[in-house]
């Protein structure tokens, strides 16, 4: 591993609920429970599964790019080149945990 995924590893590993386990394709894929918050392929680049309206806004800011194999899926990719790229996977990552932790929360919640 190189500085920029052993940084992305160390913090979100570190959140409540994060299992990070190997990705089918390689590289490392973060999880709460059966939902993936997202994967990354060495320190290169991030993929992560959002909801298709959150994708386009993030398109939109360019925070983003569409995925690079499925571009017309709610898929997006994030491309690293630097640390400052790397952390702002990091904050895509938050995204999804927060994101996630609510909808157990609300699940629990109504059980």
């Amino acid at each position: 591993m190189t500085p920029r995924d052993t940084l992305i590893v160390a913090e979100v590993g570190s959140w409540p609920d994060v299992e990070i386990h190997p990705h089918r394709f390689g590289g490392v894929e973060f999880r709460i429970g059966r939902r993936e918050l997202g994967h990354l392929h060495g320190d290169r680049l991030a993929d992560f599964p959002f909801p298709r309206a959150v994708r386009d806004e993030l398109l939109e800011r360019g925070a983003v790019e569409p995925h690079h194999v499925l571009p017309e899926s709610g898929w997006a990719t994030r491309r690293m080149h630097d640390e400052a790229d790397a952390r702002d996977v990091i904050v895509l990552f938050r995204m999804q945990y927060e994101r996630a932790q609510a909808r157990r929360a609300a699940r629990a919640a109504a059980a």
